[in-house]
């Protein structure tokens, strides 16, 4: 009943005040689910072979082998494989930093949509036991008001069909901003800065590690380094942007 309730305000609204795209301001038909129009999502540019084996990034031309970038080659990453949907670019970044910083969770759902489309092509899903969420610290997540991570994974997990594992990774320390940081002071920044649960439950166990941007690979690094320390076998990451 209130979803019914809520469905009928939602159209009323949207007859008073049509809902435009917010980029280029398109008006949207009640069955377009967000709120951008198709034709800025279609500027998104996905990422598609040739890639990096390992972290993800795109190169250009036909190869069609299975290659590694020279950043990877210099670096011990503790997740097996890497994948991204899309580049950190245009339509992508700006959703991404619109739901982060401005609190805007009607971005989600095209989020959301890179990232199962992502999973789906890339990732062998019986394979896998679990979905982690990259954590937030508790100070942060209460400014924030809730970690996109985790709501990236919860919709990922309802779309595969495979459990969720919020709690397993908490964050332990409230490191500083990393926007500003070179790939090495961020790998330093995240020492010490994740801890496990339950290693229990962890045990055996293949997990796809969810975050919203890989840009140096350092802090989905830590949170594979302290799983695979806690017994998983084998963890995949996976993120809705890649930084170029």
């Amino acid at each position: 009943m209130a979803q019914a309730l809520l469905k009928w305000v939602g159209h009323a609204l949207d007859l008073l005040y049509p809902r435009n795209c917010r980029f280029c301001t398109t008006p949207l038909t009640e069955t377009q689910v967000g709120v951008v129009c198709p034709a800025c999502l279609a500027t998104a540019k996905p990422i598609t072979p040739p890639f990096c084996r390992r972290c993800a990034l795109p190169f250009s031309g036909q190869l069609d082998a299975q290659i590694e970038c020279g950043y990877c080659q210099d670096l011990e990453f503790h997740f097996s494989s890497a994948y991204a949907a899309c580049r950190a670019e245009g339509v992508v970044r700006d959703c991404i930093h619109r739901l982060k910083y401005n609190r805007e969770i009607y971005y989600l759902p095209h989020l959301a949509g890179w990232l199962i489309d992502a999973g789906r092509r890339w990732i062998d899903w019986a394979q896998v036991d679990a979905i982690v969420p990259v954590p937030l610290h508790p100070v942060k997540e209460r400014s924030r008001e809730f970690n996109q991570a985790k709501l990236l994974a919860q919709e990922l997990a309802r779309a595969v069909g495979r459990p969720l594992w919020p709690q397993v990774i908490r964050r332990v320390k409230a490191t500083p901003s990393q926007t500003r940081l070179d790939a090495r002071s961020r790998r330093v920044n995240m020492r010490g800065a994740f801890a496990i649960r339950s290693a229990a439950a962890l045990a055996g166990r293949r997990v796809v590690l969810v975050d919203d941007v890989f840009t140096t690979g350092a802090t989905l690094d830590a949170c594979a380094s302290i799983l695979l320390r806690s017994g998983t076998t084998d963890v995949i990451a996976l993120t809705v942007a890649r930084g170029v």
